[in-house]
């Protein structure tokens, strides 16, 4: 009995081991890329609701951007052969040279090798459209605004085209009177045609009347509205002398089916080429 006294007692400990170790945390990683992929794809959705189908072109553009390469080695490592983007001989092609940095262009070609003019002024018209509808992104109110535009290059100019929206007029119903927002329009525009010096033409154009009259105002009402555009744009910045034309066209050339869609209430302001 006392010697079995004496012997130690066994103890048993017991280990809790924990498995998969630092490797647990996996899951947590995978559901934050699955988080990202949402934010993502609403973010997409948003965009595509929310914007313009120029906008979105803009921001394609901006993902997918063309980087101009310089044939002949000029002596740089820039793009454009180690010459300033200002000098009379840099872009000849799209019409970028200038005498100096803060000067206007006119869209015309310096170019020497046969390109032509048109392919120049329409590389100008390009940079004036997307320093226009690029203006979107400031703010909303000025995104809301720009809903009011679209442009267009023709064999004419760039063509900016002010239009209405339903219960969103740019003028007061069956006048010449001018609501805020093509007043603020047309602070934008003029705002982004200083630019360039190319002349200007204004055309009026309105819906047709719903009644039939005897004298129908649209030929008087679609110039005045012309007029007052060329009033507006003088107000705020753009020389008298710029405009060489302007024009009440009625309701002669409507771009619905239905002649008597609000959406044919609208102006167009040309920036002329050099040889119009």
């Amino acid at each position: 009995m006392g010697a079995q006294a004496n012997v130690a007692p066994v103890i048993i400990k017991r280990k809790k081991v924990v498995g998969g170790g630092h490797h647990g945390g996996a899951w947590k990683v995978a559901y934050a890329d699955f988080v990202t992929a949402m934010m993502a794809f609403f973010m997409l959705m948003w965009l595509l609701n929310a914007t313009t189908e120029q906008q979105r072109k803009g921001i394609a553009d901006y993902f997918s951007p063309t980087i101009p390469i310089n044939r002949i080695s000029g002596g740089g490592n820039g793009s454009f052969g180690g010459d300033s983007i200002f000098s009379e001989e840099t872009l000849p092609r799209n019409g970028t040279g200038a005498t100096s940095p803060g000067e206007p262009r006119d869209a015309k070609s310096n170019s020497a090798d046969g390109d032509g003019d048109g392919g120049a002024a329409d590389e100008v018209f390009k940079e004036v459209d997307a320093m226009l509808m690029g203006r979107g992104g400031e703010t909303m109110v000025m995104e809301n605004e720009l809903r009011h535009i679209v442009t267009r290059i023709t064999d004419e100019g760039l063509v900016i085209e002010l239009f209405d929206l339903d219960s969103i007029p740019l003028f007061e119903d069956r006048s010449d009177e001018p609501t805020q927002l093509l007043r603020d329009l047309a602070t934008i525009i003029a705002q982004t045609t200083k630019a360039v010096t190319n002349g200007i033409a204004i055309g009026g154009h309105v819906r047709a009347d719903p009644l039939v009259l005897n004298h129908s105002p649209v030929w008087e009402l679609s110039a005045a509205r012309a007029t007052k555009m060329r009033l507006l744009l003088g107000d705020v910045g753009i020389a008298p002398r710029r405009v060489q034309r302007v024009t009440g066209h009625a309701d002669r050339e409507p771009v619905t089916t239905d002649r008597m869609d609000r959406r044919n209430n609208r102006l167009e302001i040309v920036l002329l080429r050099e040889d119009r």
